[in-house]
């Protein structure tokens, strides 16, 4: 597909079909892992996959799907076909910010951010990118059960678990052009986005007709 295409269709789904996902895409699309930035090459993502069935459903329990449903929604943790446990081990940036090339006066850095969490973000949209060129879509939930979770599934105490993602093909009614027209409705001005030297005193870059499809 086209990037300008994926770009275009890059959004959150929370309708799916349950038709299951050939083993071999999901494996494309999981192998964007040893593509993601990492801070030093610290290489600390990880991802769990599940397609199991029952696994998915109680997933999706631990996961709140109730608070979707309850509001009238339909399911779609339960239902997308794939879901992948995003996860992180910061441990991996500090064993490697103490190795010898990355020392700063002999100790590990002060860590002006979390990159562990900002590279997770970068995996993630990595994901999402590579599904849709799939042909497939994908979404995003939080976990507040992170222990129940990590312990039903038996992921280790050093990995964090950052969040879930869907996969799947999304249903004909995921979004309906009224939900379109109010997310369009939404989008804030691309000047308030992106200025050019300056922050303060600096212009919203010019109109060169590449903003509004953006």
């Amino acid at each position: 597909m086209d990037f300008d295409a994926v770009l275009a269709n890059r959004r959150m789904v929370r309708h799916y079909l349950p038709d299951p996902v050939p083993p071999e895409t999901v494996d494309r699309i999981t192998a964007v892992v040893r593509k993601a930035p990492s801070a030093g090459f610290s290489q600390g993502h990880r991802l769990l996959v599940v397609t199991d069935p029952g696994t998915r459903e109680r997933v999706a329990e631990l996961a709140e799907e109730s608070y979707y449903t309850d509001r009238g929604e339909p399911p779609w943790l339960s239902v997308a076909p794939v879901l992948m446990v995003l996860g992180i081990c910061e441990d991996d940036y500090h064993a490697r910010y103490t190795r010898a090339d990355k020392l700063v006066d002999g100790r590990e850095m002060e860590w002006p951010a979390p990159y562990w969490w900002v590279d997770s973000g970068a995996l993630l949209t990595l994901i999402q990118l590579t599904a849709i060129n799939e042909g497939l879509a994908t979404g995003f939930a939080t976990v507040r059960a992170k222990d129940e979770l990590a312990a039903f599934l038996g992921i280790p105490p050093e990995i964090a678990v950052v969040g879930l993602i869907t996969v799947g093909r999304a249903h004909p009614d995921a979004l309906r052009p009224a939900d379109r027209e109010r997310l369009r409705g939404l989008r804030k001005p691309f000047g308030d986005l992106v200025r050019h030297e300056s922050w303060k005193d600096g212009a919203p870059p010019p109109d060169r007709g590449t903003a509004a499809s953006a």
